[in-house]
């Protein structure tokens, strides 16, 4: 019941903050508006608390659909951070009320404005690099690797690259997931070219996006989350002959759907190295140095990590919260220790879903 509360309370929360922030953020995309300061600096903040925001709905469902989890690391966890988030998030809808909230601006291509929080690792440098500069030859890519390893955040980083670079009139990015909303997607598409559909069938649609996206020179289009083959003039996406100009990266758990898709060029994101996974933990857990017999056994737990940055940042952030003394980070690696020891891992409740994953969840 507590669990379900707190899920919705931060469901609330982040639709409140989406609700305030959305009619300017479309700005950006639209209207080619220059934006006045003060409700740049409006933007900013309400940008952070989305961010924010996103991060613990992204905790919440990391450990939520569990019943035998026990819950009370989260939940206090949860509760400290919704008291502070919610009358910031309140003071934003007071303040969101702008008389006009800039002037029209020379046109120019979509600026990629999500923050990602991009880990410097060797493997998403890599991967990145690769991405940048296949993008030179090819016109479809697929980037794949397990859940939680950074697909998503590393296809904003090119998202973020490519605007920076202007090598992209346009650059939009969505996502599919298991069970994806056609009409929402077109929607959201429809957005950055500054379509408003003139008929509301899906194929009509298609056709609207169709026609609109083929006038624009130079088009990246990023698919995020592709759990199977799937044809994007469904969409209403020009590609191959139809659209030269238009070129596609997609992200996929399994390395069979690129090449379903048939992707010109298929990278695989690894998980991060022992090294770089501790650095991430202890950063996120906010421990200090590398030998004190407390790291020792917060190095045993960020092991348990498989080298996910999803899991490791979970997993950190709810002991950080915790404040855990040695006995206590000594608890929690007997924890991880006995649980397996019994066999006790959860089983996939999705089925793209890592198992280590779903077990750290159960731990916590």
């Amino acid at each position: 019941m507590a669990e379900s509360l707190a899920s919705a309370a931060v469901e609330n929360v982040t639709n409140q903050a989406m609700e305030c922030a959305s009619p300017y953020l479309r700005y950006f995309f639209c209207y080619g508006e220059v934006i006045y300061e003060d409700v740049e600096d409006w933007l900013k903040r309400a940008e952070k608390e989305l961010e924010e925001t996103q991060n613990l709905q992204d905790e919440i469902d990391c450990v939520k659909c569990f019943k035998q989890c026990p819950q009370w690391g989260w939940r206090y966890c949860l509760s400290k951070k919704l008291a502070e988030k919610t009358p910031i998030i309140s003071k934003l809808l007071q303040t969101s009320n702008f008389a006009q909230v800039g002037c029209r601006g020379s046109l120019q291509g979509i600026d990629f404005i999500t923050s990602t929080h991009f880990m410097d690792s060797k493997s998403s440098k890599s991967a990145l690099n690769q991405i940048m500069e296949a993008m030179k030859a090819v016109n479809m890519i697929g980037l794949y690797g397990m859940p939680g390893v950074g697909k998503t955040t590393l296809a904003r980083e090119v998202g973020k690259h490519a605007g920076e670079q202007k090598l992209f009139d346009k650059v939009v990015m969505f996502t599919m997931s298991q069970n994806p909303n056609i009409n929402n997607i077109q929607d959201k598409v429809a957005d950055v070219f500054g379509l408003k559909f003139q008929t509301s069938n899906r194929e009509g649609r298609a056709e609207e996006l169709f026609k609109s996206m083929r006038r624009v020179n130079k088009i990246l289009v990023i698919v995020d989350d592709l759990w199977e083959e799937f044809e994007l003039k469904i969409i209403g996406i020009p590609f191959g002959d139809d659209h030269k100009g238009c070129k596609i990266l997609l992200t996929t758990r399994h390395q069979q759907v690129c090449t379903k898709m048939n992707c010109q060029k298929e990278i695989q994101l690894a998980i991060l190295s022992e090294d770089e996974a501790w650095l991430l933990f202890r950063d996120q857990a906010g421990l200090e140095g590398n030998s004190s017999a407390l790291n020792n056994e917060a190095k045993e737990v960020a092991a348990q990590c498989k080298g996910l940055p999803l899991a490791i940042v979970v997993v950190a952030k709810a002991l950080k919260c915790l404040s855990l003394d040695l006995n206590g980070w000594r608890a929690v690696n007997q924890r991880f220790k006995d649980s397996r020891a019994r066999g006790i891992w959860i089983m996939r409740k999705f089925s793209g879903m890592s198992s280590s994953l779903l077990s750290l969840a159960m731990i916590i």
